[in-house]
């Protein structure tokens, strides 16, 4: 026995049948009726519905040819485990990271050869001075976050990325509305149209970044974006004299969700802005195709100063190729209550002096 085929209706989603009376497909719960064509367009549209295909070529990176890595030394931070990539002559230093002391582990292995490098654009004094203008004006600050002698602890280190290149063919489809109202001597009346919109297209994708380090919080180094590819170069360790490397601790693999999520959110929205003219839209699906998606593992230049104060951790960075300065300030509890209380005897003294003044009148 054959089985019934049963439509939903695109609008409410309840069962929709065919109306005999006007030779349409309507729907009881919502009302709306549906030509046979149209219908018809949008089940075959539906059946046709491709998945997201988002694969990668993830070969980023290089072998260490034999004496290349000679002369180069892993520091471990005792306190928090991370890892940096330094010459052999590197003085004591501190942790980029949390500020505590590192020591040396020993020499590099397990460790792959970067493929680019953006080298340093601006130089340790930019980096102080931005982060001197950063901090500014806040009157509330602790006085830690001032002092010159902490200020010096920024340091320059290029951090791993994994850069991401695709092409993207993708199509979107949109649930839209247009709305009509009209009026005689009786009754307003309100005519509302479903339309069900389809956009397909290709973009290209050159170097999306996803940083290879869980040490530096992902929205902090998303914050100091963008990174001019443009201007990287074949990685020569030569870049790395007088500068720490963070060794990655995210592989190439495990970046893939990160920089798919960017590109399909990119998409989406590039192709959100060619529906217009509507009253209402609604994304109903996409699907995302990539081709000639490939990765590469890049070193990029930043400036970082971390610092503690009441057991919470401070991040301050900067671009060091274009210079954008990002960072989060706490607010000293002993400043913040004197000042308020200032304010307030200030606030108390005008009023009593206008209250005289009119009592002058």
């Amino acid at each position: 026995m054959a089985g019934l085929l049963e439509y939903k209706c695109p609008c409410c989603g309840g069962a929709i049948a065919f109306d005999s009376g006007i030779q349409k497909m309507k729907c009881p719960y919502c009302d709306t009726e549906f030509e046979m064509e149209s219908l018809a367009a949008y089940d075959n549209v539906l059946n046709n519905q491709k998945p997201d295909s988002m694969n990668w070529n993830t070969d980023a990176g290089t072998d260490w040819q034999p004496g290349e890595t000679e002369g180069m030394r892993i520091y471990i931070c005792q306190s928090c485990g991370g890892q940096i990539v330094g010459d052999e002559n590197m003085t004591a230093t501190s942790c980029p990271f949390c500020g505590n002391p590192v020591v040396v582990a020993g020499n590099v292995s397990g460790l792959l050869k970067p493929d680019l490098v953006i080298p340093f654009k601006l130089d340790k004094e930019a980096a102080k001075r931005a982060l001197n203008e950063h901090l500014q004006g806040k009157r509330l600050l602790p006085k830690v976050f001032k002092d010159q002698n902490h200020i010096d602890e920024i340091k320059g280190i290029y951090v791993p990325y994994w850069v991401f290149n695709a092409d993207a063919d993708a199509d979107m489809r949109y649930r839209a509305t247009r709305t009509t109202s009209w009026r005689d001597r009786d009754y307003i009346y309100t005519e509302t149209r479903h339309y069900s919109v389809l956009r397909s297209g290709s973009l290209g994708f050159e170097a999306v970044p996803v940083d290879g380090s869980q040490k530096i919080p992902n929205d902090l180094m998303e914050s100091i974006e963008p990174f001019d590819i443009h201007e990287a170069v074949d990685f020569q360790t030569a870049y790395l004299a007088g500068y720490l490397a963070d060794k990655y601790d995210v592989t190439a693999e495990d970046s893939i969700e990160r920089a798919n999520e960017r590109i399909k959110k990119s998409t989406e929205a590039v192709f959100a802005t060619t529906v217009s003219d509507y009253m209402s839209v609604v994304p109903e699906a996409s699907s995302i195709r990539l081709s000639n998606a490939e990765a590469k593992y890049a070193l990029y230049p930043v400036w970082l100063l971390n610092t503690t104060w009441k057991d919470k951790q401070y991040t301050f960075a900067m671009n060091g190729q274009t210079g954008k300065f990002v960072g989060d300030l706490p607010a000293d509890k002993a400043a913040s209550r004197k000042w308020f209380w200032l304010l307030a005897a200030i606030g108390a003294a005008a009023a009593f002096g206008i209250t005289m003044l009119l009592n002058m009148l």
